[in-house]
């Protein structure tokens, strides 16, 4: 039958032309996407996360949420902020609001290199790149680095942010395994040797190694030299990331890899916990060659990075006891470490945690034949989320654990969390021991790969 009516003249040739042209796109993409066969390769690696629609329901008030890595904001000096925000618009609005460098502000800059002192990092404001964030510095390193089929060594588990940008430049991400002190140099090496032996490219390190997302492990000062040997042995890059450094518990903060060896180090710090993550602030410092690629893919993509967010943070860093408030901060995410581990000391004696000194995550392995991710939709049916260990892995496995963040509820609201969580794994192990085996409810779902991440992830 033909496509247009038998009255249709001469005069709607055009019109015709052009609707079989729209049907051949169409027909070579999907009634849902006209586009999908046009996209670049690296887009098929862009999938949405299977738990962010879990999160719709988490979000509720009744629901106890130990997923989210959000800093606890009420308790900055807000009306302060308020201040120094209209203060700035009233005095520097002209400015504040224009474009600006694209190596970012160099007053900011300034500031960052005292940031990062109590790191042992003696740097230069010549050597900082200011970003949208540390999640920004993290695609710029991999966009002028990374090649298809590059290899990114990463601990095991990994930041999952990371993971989805690694993935997206078609990078092969091996994974190296951690323990309670961090990074195991040995496996470093022998991945690296192993790797290199089949030809196959490794181009850096990927590591956080100061209370880890997501395993809570910070890498011991030992093994920060030993990494760093192994790396000048095989002239191995390190992208070393690390907002995370100045919320330790017992103390001052170990020296960053980046102030013992600056040549093999990208060093990445952000704002995002220390102060706040609605300025998307971070930065990289960086050899010289390198900061120089740094800023001409970060103009490339953004031109620059949001000039009100530096002039904001610069006048809270000149203005405010910015150290006394990272204080604040530390004692009150100590506080509610301290009621994650005697709660799950009380109502979890069958799993197994780690047990962080500083930052934001307690990483916890369930009890034999139980899987996180299938677990979850019973989780949050019984009023508790938390964030699925297998999102940490680029290679599928993981699903033995999960991840819980004790950052942003009260310290009452944890204990009620993981006495929910508990009851959540009992049930579980009632049907594992009542059936035998995995139950369906248990099956994993094993595709490797990483779900694009969501904020609830971060």
């Amino acid at each position: 039958m033909s496509q247009y009516p038998p009255s249709s003249s001469p005069g709607d040739a055009p019109v015709a032309s052009a609707a079989a042209g729209a049907g051949a796109a169409a027909a070579a993409g999907t009634r849902l996407d006209r586009w999908l066969t046009s996209y670049a390769e690296r887009t098929a690696s862009m999938t949405a996360s299977e738990i962010r629609a879990l999160f719709s329901v988490a979000n509720r008030p009744e629901v106890v949420s130990l997923a989210g890595g959000m800093p606890y904001l009420p308790a900055l000096p807000l009306d302060a902020i308020a201040d120094i925000a209209a203060r700035l618009i009233a005095e520097k609005g002209a400015v504040a609001l224009q474009y600006g460098s694209g190596q970012g502000e160099e007053r900011l800059r300034e500031q960052i290199v005292e940031v990062m002192r109590p790191q042992g990092i003696n740097a230069h404001p010549d050597d900082v790149v200011v970003t949208t964030g540390s999640q920004q510095a993290l695609d710029l390193v991999s966009r002028i680095f990374l090649d298809p089929g590059d290899v990114v060594l990463a601990e095991a588990p990994s930041y999952v942010g990371a993971l989805g940008v690694f993935r997206s430049y078609q990078a092969q991400v091996v994974h190296v395994p951690l323990d309670q002190d961090g990074l195991q140099p040995q496996a470093l090496e022998e991945t690296l040797l192993r790797l290199r032996a089949q030809g196959r490219r490794v181009k850096f390190l990927y590591t956080v190694p100061n209370h880890h997302n997501p395993a809570g492990v910070t890498l011991s000062l030992e093994r920060r030299r030993e990494v760093l040997a192994i790396a000048q042995r095989h002239d191995l890059l390190i992208l070393e990331d690390d907002p995370y450094a100045l919320l330790g518990f017992d103390g001052d903060p170990l020296p960053a890899m980046r102030s013992m060896d600056a040549e093999h180090v990208v060093h990445l710090g952000s704002f995002s916990k220390t102060f706040a993550p609605g300025y998307r602030v971070g930065w990289a410092v960086a050899p010289h060659a390198v900061r120089e690629k740094l800023v001409l893919a970060s103009e490339s993509a953004i031109l620059c990075p949001t000039s009100f967010g530096q002039f904001a943070i610069a006048e809270y860093l000149s203005t405010w006891d910015w150290k006394g408030q990272v204080k604040v901060f530390r004692e009150l995410y100590r506080e509610r470490r301290d009621a994650m581990l005697d709660a799950l000391a009380t109502h979890l004696p069958q799993a197994s945690w780690t047990h962080p000194v500083g930052g934001f995550y307690v990483w916890l392995t369930l009890p034999d034949g139980l899987d996180a991710k299938a677990m979850l939709p019973r989780a949050v049916t019984g009023r508790v989320a938390y964030v699925p260990g297998g999102a940490f892995y680029a290679d599928g496995t993981g699903g033995h654990s999960l991840r819980l963040s004790y950052c942003f509820p009260t310290a009452e609201r944890i204990r009620e969390g993981v006495r929910r969580l508990a009851g959540v794994v009992q049930d579980e192990l009632e049907v594992l021991e009542t059936f035998g085996g995995v139950p369906t409810s248990l099956h994993r779902a094993g595709r490797a790969g990483v779900d694009n991440p969501g904020p609830e992830l971060a």
